[in-house]
């Protein structure tokens, strides 16, 4: 059986723009703390996990954090993609160039920060059970309105713990 991709069909996600993302731990296990009073409790593997977002800038110089937050059991935060160091090649098929990430830098990023959350807490508290939810869930952020709406949801995220918990993110909803 094939997989179904959650990314938008012929979409480039190496191109500048701005992103809003949920990435889930395997199983919805809530590993990175508590929701007490509305708020959001990091524990120790969520302190890591909150660590290696802000770290993300550490390793492209291409690209900007905006809101996030770090859930018990996923991961919601606003990435831009800058138009500066776009690398492409030439490809002898084409008359111009081609992105070289193809399927997108952003998924590169995910994929990275998911890879270094993973290390850290396998690491320091030899868990091999820690893992993501394949893949991540996107929304592409098409204007300052939708923006605004997006950090919003993110900044008032634990409020709506009890109610969300266990829902994918529907950003038509929000």
């Amino acid at each position: 059986m094939e997989r179904k991709l959650n990314r938008l069909k012929d979409y480039d996600y190496s191109q500048a723009g701005a992103y809003f993302v949920t990435i889930c731990t395997y199983d919805k296990i809530c590993y990175f703390g508590d929701i007490e009073n509305e708020i959001m409790q990091l524990n120790e593997y969520g302190e890591i996990a909150a660590n290696a977002w802000k770290e993300i800038l550490n390793h492209y110089n291409d690209i900007g954090l905006d809101e996030f937050i770090i859930m018990p059991n996923h991961v919601h935060g606003i990435i831009f993609l800058f138009d500066n160091d776009l690398v492409t090649e030439q490809c002898s098929v084409t008359t111009g160039p081609i992105n070289k990430f193809r399927y997108g830098k952003l998924s590169k990023i995910v994929k990275s920060f998911k890879e270094a959350v993973t290390k850290q807490i396998r690491n320091a508290f030899n868990d091999t059970n820690f893992g993501w939810q394949r893949s991540f869930y996107d929304h592409i952020i098409r204007d300052e309105k939708g923006l605004d709406k997006i950090r919003e949801y993110v900044h008032y995220n634990p409020l709506k713990w009890d109610l969300e918990k266990n829902e994918v993110i529907n950003m038509e909803n929000v």
